[in-house]
C-alpha cells in the first residue's frame, strides 16, 4: 500500500460534496486527446446542479484568494480581471466574480469559420487578470489561455484551480513564469476518500500509482 499523504481538513467537506455529487469516479477512462488510461476521472462541472454549493465554492477561492494577498510574502499578484477557462472554469470565475465583484472576461475560442480568438467581456490593455480553472492535469489549457490573452495585452501572473490532479500541472506553468493556487489536491481526496470507507483498498492504490506514475498491481 502506498504511503498515506497528509491531509487539509479544511477541504474535505468539498472533497465529500463532489463525491456525493458524483464527480468523482473510478474505472478505465481515457483522459482528453491522449491516449493515456487513467483509474480516476474528476467532473467537477456536476457543481452547476448545486447552487448554493456553487456558492460556498465561489466564497472559498475568494478566501483562499485573500489570504495568498493578504501573507507578508505575497503568493498572488494583484489583478482587476478574473478570466475563466471555457468550458470548465468559466461558472467557477463567474460565481466568483459575483461573490468578490471582481468583472469578468474570458477568451472567446475560434470559430470553425475561421475567425480568430477573442476576448469576452470589456478589458483595458495592460490590466492582470487571474486565470480560474477547475481542473489541472498537465496545465496545456491554462497555458494557452494565458497566452492568449496577453495577446490582447492582458497581463497574466497566476492561475487558481478547484483541483490539482498533481501530474505536473503546476510546475508546467511555473517553468512558464505563472503561478498555481490549487483548492484540492486529488491525492488528499483519494485518501479522504479511502480512510472514509468511500473507496476500496484496490481503487486507492491502483489511482496512487497512476498519479505517482507507479505501475499498478495486475
Amino acid at each position: 500500500m502506498p504511503a498515506i499523504p497528509e491531509q487539509d481538513d479544511t477541504t474535505l467537506w468539498l472533497a465529500k460534496a463532489l463525491f456525493d455529487l458524483g464527480a468523482i469516479s473510478f474505472g478505465d477512462f481515457t483522459l482528453g486527446r491522449t491516449a493515456v488510461h487513467s483509474p480516476v476521472y474528476v467532473n467537477p462541472r456536476r457543481i452547476l446542479s448545486e447552487p448554493a454549493l456553487l456558492q460556498r465554492v465561489a466564497s472559498v477561492i475568494d478566501a483562499e484568494i485573500k489570504a495568498a494577498q493578504g501573507r507578508r510574502r505575497p503568493r498572488l499578484s494583484p489583478f482587476s480581471l478574473v478570466a475563466g477557462v471555457p468550458f470548465g472554469g468559466l461558472h467557477l470565475a463567474l460565481a466568483y466574480s459575483l461573490v468578490s465583484g471582481v468583472p469578468m472576461c474570458y477568451v472567446r475560442p475560434a470559430t470553425s469559420v475561421g475567425k480568430d480568438h477573442w476576448i469576452e467581456g470589456r478589458y483595458e490593455s495592460g490590466q492582470t487578470a487571474l486565470i480560474v480553472d477547475d481542473l489541472i492535469t498537465g496545465g496545456g489549457s491554462i497555458l494557452q489561455n494565458a497566452h492568449s490573452l496577453e495577446e490582447f495585452g492582458i497581463r497574466v501572473r497566476d492561475a487558481i484551480v478547484l483541483i490539482d490532479r498533481e501530474q505536473g500541472g503546476a510546475e508546467n506553468l511555473r517553468r512558464h513564469g505563472y503561478n498555481l493556487i490549487s483548492i484540492l489536491r486529488l491525492k488528499t481526496m483519494l485518501t479522504y476518500y479511502y480512510n472514509t470507507g468511500l473507496i476500496t483498498p484496490t481503487w486507492y492504490e491502483r489511482s496512487m500509482n497512476y498519479l505517482e506514475g507507479k505501475p499498478s498491481p495486475s
